[in-house]
């Protein structure tokens, strides 16, 4: 892996953001989008935080729907989710609808999606195309609209932190789980901008999805 002040390039773990960001893919990182933080810096948590009040130098926020690199606010693993609050933000999640400030993120369905999943069986899902309030669309995934996750009480994005989900919203760590809860900002990397190449990790099935190679191409 390849970490520098400006760019790192990244190789995309099992956890990824299918359908956004697939297994096997290699992401450009821009780490000077939002500022610097320890966590950006070659040595991450074993520096000491800068001594600013959100950590950060040349901090900024990043927008609504950007997919950020970030490091887990209790481990020593990077996460790559998308931003989908911001300080402020009340946001909750009913039968699986995420609802930023009261406005519903609208969801239109573009039909079954299926794979097959990293440990064998065949995974079948739904796809839509999700519009945040702010205006920005995505493809998310969903298995269902209940169980755990689906359903989150109304909260506040406190000062200094965001709210991130995964895009593969049954099968993410993220913001709605208190493991992960609300990030703080000085946790961020930076902006995932591209895939710079990706290598296909599965074989081509009749009916199920298997990606195509990819070769610069920008992330939604």
């Amino acid at each position: 892996m390849l970490r520098s002040f400006a760019l790192a390039s990244y190789h995309v773990p099992t956890e990824s953001m299918v359908p956004t960001i697939e297994i096997g893919d290699r992401i450009a990182v821009n780490k000077a989008a939002y500022g610097y933080s320890r966590f950006s810096l070659p040595g991450g948590a074993l520096l000491p935080r800068l001594p600013l009040p959100d950590g950060r130098l040349f901090g900024s926020l990043p927008s609504r729907g950007d997919v950020v690199v970030f490091r887990h606010p209790t481990t020593d693993v990077d996460l790559l989710k998308r931003v989908v609050a911001l300080p402020g933000d009340r946001v909750r999640i009913e039968h699986g609808l995420l609802i930023v400030n009261d406005t519903p993120a609208a969801r239109a369905p573009e039909g079954p999606f299926f794979y097959r999943a990293p440990e064998g069986w065949v995974v079948r899902v739904a796809q839509y195309r999700e519009q945040l309030p702010a205006g920005r669309s995505h493809p998310i995934l969903k298995r269902t609209d209940s169980g755990p996750g689906n359903d989150m009480a109304e909260m506040t994005v406190p000062a200094g932190h965001f709210f991130a989900m995964g895009d593969n919203r049954d099968n993410s760590e993220d913001s709605r789980f208190a493991e992960v809860g609300t990030v703080p900002f000085e946790n961020l990397i930076g902006r995932v901008e591209a895939v710079m190449y990706s290598i296909s990790a599965c074989e081509p099935e009749p009916g199920l999805r298997c990606p195509p190679p990819r070769w610069l191409q920008s992330v939604e």
